[in-house]
């Protein structure tokens, strides 16, 4: 019997032994695949904006390339749809691309707005419209024609509000692409012609996140154009991982997730993409201020094959007019809100009345709105949720009503953690950022603080988180356990005594990098070093007045030589 159990006990261990392998070889591969896709996203983009350089400029530009890759994108998404039902039917010549117009409308249109959201004829697919951009005098008014029929074709549907206005900022009539038609058309069809030729396979299927790659990709070659800056409108994807894990840590399900500022999408795809579908059951929900990104946004979840029926973005000022009130509470919060940005604060008296503020006691200062996003997340968290929200941070530190509310978070015991990111992670800015996180169900009263100020790699011009630096933080952000110079976790009475301080700083020493000098030892080796030089000085003494020496007898020889002559010539 013991034999046997030896057996069982040693089969378990090989086969325990050999998925942890293959799971390891399936990371390298996935890790390999993806900077292979990255390099080629990155090599074809930058070829498509060689072909217009001079002629758009360079923040305006991303907004063709991105509207041209989600044309793209969608277009293969329900080419593809109605491929395989056909297929399965065993039309297997069938293509959707080659059928016409109307038969398209005639047997096709019915049901399929309500089931993807939209409806592409097929002359309207951006693989048609490709093969002919060149030869094609209306290229540019055919694709605001097609983009414009796509949206208008969600009108009266459910998912009209998913894509109205979604195209507006791709004006492919605009004189920024040309005076004339002919040049319209002539950089039309070099971006058309470059985003045709980018090898993406099925998009969901990649294991980089290629929409946000080339935003990420364009926002780093862009971002000091005319002044203007992107990167606060794009969190950087293992930046966004990090945030996606810390919020799902020891849960195997969430109800949704939600990003108040959500930008370009890229932190609520990060949580997509960390998990399992079935794990997020009821979708993703955003508000953006700005239109841009606001549009980029639902492109993303299109991008990303997530259904209208699955997200809901909405466009407003998140702090003065939130729009996700009837969608409250979230298990997850994950959010990257601009910093310390001016907002209207108690200068509209009825906003201290507001649920999400009210508690405090106080408002964010009207020059520091950080506090407010603050407060508006953990207003919108669930009983049993976790936020984790990007900081600047001053706002550990700063006094006045900032402190107010440091006061009321640590006391009612909401801040789990504070981490401390390292310098340089986002576009557009150095600053050494920190993540906050909150919850509402904490186990005790303690409060976990990470340095992670060493955990980067550095590249040309951003220093990058990598996956060994997010496996290191996610360890620790578990086990909890103190480490010197790297974690403490510290009690309520300690961050009291601070008085309510909760910089990173205050709580993780620095390791002193410095070389560390032996006093003991140093004087040793002077005394020794003294001592030698007395040597060398008596010695060089000796050998002086040697030569002192020698050079008398030298000079009484000569002079005995010279007195000798001088007789010898005397006589």
């Amino acid at each position: 019997k013991n034999n046997k159990l030896k057996i069982i006990i040693k089969k378990k261990g090989e086969v325990a032994k050999e998925k942890a392998t293959n799971n390891m070889k399936n990371k390298e591969k996935k890790a390999n695949n993806g900077t292979a896709q990255r390099a080629e996203l990155h090599r074809k983009i930058w070829a498509i904006a060689d072909s217009v350089r001079g002629a758009v400029d360079g923040w305006d530009f991303k907004q063709y390339v991105l509207g041209m890759l989600f044309y793209r994108y969608i277009s293969e998404n329900i080419t593809e749809y109605f491929n395989k039902a056909e297929h399965e039917a065993g039309e297997l010549e069938f293509d959707y691309a080659n059928i016409s117009d109307e038969e398209a409308n005639k047997d096709f249109r019915e049901g399929i707005v309500e089931e993807k959201g939209y409806f592409i004829l097929p002359s309207q697919l951006f693989q048609n419209v490709v093969k002919t951009a060149r030869e094609n005098e209306n290229l540019n008014t055919d694709i605001a024609d097609n983009l414009k029929s796509i949206e208008t074709s969600a009108t009266g549907y459910d998912s009209e509000m998913a894509l109205k206005g979604l195209f507006d900022d791709v004006d492919v009539t605009s004189n920024r692409l040309g005076a004339t038609v002919a040049e319209k058309n002539s950089r039309l069809a070099s971006i058309l012609e470059g985003i045709a030729g980018i090898n993406f396979g099925k998009f969901e299927e990649n294991d980089i996140d290629a929409f946000g790659d080339a935003y990420e990709f364009l926002i780093s070659r862009y971002a000091s154009n005319a002044g203007k800056s992107g990167g606060e409108f794009f969190t950087p994807q293992l930046v966004s991982a990090l945030l996606a894990k810390i919020v799902m840590d020891g849960k195997k399900k969430i109800n949704k997730v939600y990003d108040p500022t959500c930008g370009s999408g890229s932190l609520l795809l990060q949580m997509k993409k960390q998990f399992e579908d079935h794990t997020i059951e009821r979708g993703f929900y955003g508000q953006e201020i700005n239109i841009t990104n606001y549009n980029l946004a639902r492109m993303n979840m299109f991008l990303h094959n997530i259904g209208y029926v699955n997200f809901s973005i909405k466009r407003g000022d998140t702090l003065i007019n939130p729009l996700h009130n009837s969608d409250t509470p979230f298990d997850a919060i994950v959010s990257n809100p601009p910093y310390s940005v001016k907002w209207i604060g108690d200068a509209d008296p009825t906003l201290i009345n507001d649920e999400r503020f009210a508690p405090a006691g106080k408002l964010a200062p009207k020059s520091y709105a950080d506090y407010a996003f603050i407060m508006h997340c953990l207003s919108y968290l669930s009983s049993r949720g976790r936020a984790a929200i990007v900081c600047f941070p001053g706002v550990f530190y700063r006094k006045g009503a900032e402190k107010t509310i440091r006061k009321y978070l640590v006391d009612n015991n909401f801040v789990d953690a504070v981490i401390q990111l390292p310098e340089n992670l986002f576009f557009g800015t150095s600053i050494a950022t920190c993540i906050l996180v909150l919850s509402k169900n904490k186990s005790d009263a303690r409060t976990l603080f990470i340095d992670a100020t060493n955990e980067f790699k550095k590249e040309t011009n951003n220093n990058v988180l990598q996956e060994e630096n997010i496996d290191k933080i996610m360890k620790k952000f578990r086990d909890r356990k103190d480490k010197e110079y790297f974690a403490r976790n510290v009690t309520k009475d300690e961050i009291i005594e601070n008085d309510y301080n909760l910089s990173v700083s205050t709580y993780v020493e620095k390791e002193d990098t410095r070389e560390k000098i032996d006093i003991v030892k140093l004087n040793k080796e002077l005394e020794e070093t003294v001592k030698r030089i007395d040597e060398l000085r008596n010695s060089i003494d000796r050998i002086i007045k040697e030569l002192e020496t020698e050079d008398r007898k030298n000079e009484q020889k000569t002079e005995k030589k010279k007195s000798v002559k001088k007789k010898n010539g005397d006589k």
